[in-house]
């Protein structure tokens, strides 16, 4: 494991441990079934293994081949190091906005992200749960857009960090103290705001499609400020995966692949 992968990892180990804190200490839900968390978190090691067996380089390994190279916008013009490092981190956060809502529209990729939206409960653990192949094309994807950008390693590094504990934070389970989620929300995707994105709501759940940066929903008209429901008593997941039969780590796995 290189210097690079025990940044990353270590700052998702901290931010994990921090979020599971959290929700110890001010859950915003009751929560139960932690068999569920185990087989979520169960996901980091199968996604890992995904990934280094099928795009063994990465985007940090694409953005270091583009900088030899010279390939890539940022890469033929020359400008201060902290425009293009912001810029490549904003564009690529843009990028997985619109991947998001990709996922969302086409029924071939839909069957694949549906896997993260069937769980039943809503926490830090949801935000690792993604198949494998649905991993696999979005690390291809970031890839292409890093060596159109000419993104800087340090760029991808940071984005890569800011992606994963985004992801942990705005799936938390956890609560607020008054006016803050609010303050929070004008700038990043927050808990209150991500969690109507897994209402079981067909409406509430194809909205709100940010992961870091809250803007792009306003932007792009898919923003939705509150739910119709209760947000304490909201049910989450997909109406057709309820049973614990369909919640086991090798149902989600074949669950694409189902009829």
């Amino acid at each position: 494991m290189g210097s690079v992968d025990l940044l990353r990892f270590g700052a998702f180990l901290a931010v994990l441990a921090l979020m599971l804190l959290w929700e110890a200490v001010r859950p915003y839900r009751p929560s139960s079934c932690q068999q569920r968390r185990w087989i979520n978190l169960a996901f980091v090691l199968v996604n890992a293994a995904a990934l280094r067996i099928f795009v063994p380089v990465l985007a940090v390994g694409v953005a270091i081949w583009a900088q030899q190279v010279g390939m890539g916008v940022f890469n033929r013009i020359a400008l201060p190091a902290v425009v293009s490092v912001v810029t490549s981190i904003v564009a690529l956060d843009l990028l997985v906005y619109w991947q998001h809502r990709m996922f969302h529209r086409v029924p071939m990729f839909w069957r694949f992200h549906a896997m993260h939206h069937s769980d039943i409960q809503f926490d830090t653990t949801t935000g690792l749960r993604f198949h494998p192949l649905e991993i696999i094309l979005s690390m291809m994807l970031k890839m292409g857009a890093v060596a159109l950008l000419g993104a800087p390693v340090v760029a991808v590094v940071v984005f890569e960090i800011l992606l994963n504990a985004s992801s942990l934070f705005n799936h938390g389970n956890v609560s607020f103290a008054k006016g803050v989620e609010r303050r929070l929300r004008a700038l990043v995707v927050t808990p209150d705001m991500h969690r109507i994105h897994h209402s079981i709501d067909d409406s509430e759940h194809h909205r709100n499609f940010g992961f870091l940066l809250s803007c792009w929903d306003r932007l792009f008209g898919s923003y939705c400020g509150e739910s119709q429901q209760d947000p304490q008593q909201m049910p989450v997941g997909l109406a057709r995966f309820r049973s614990q039969d369909e919640q086991s780590l090798v149902a989600l796995l074949i669950q694409p692949f189902r009829a």
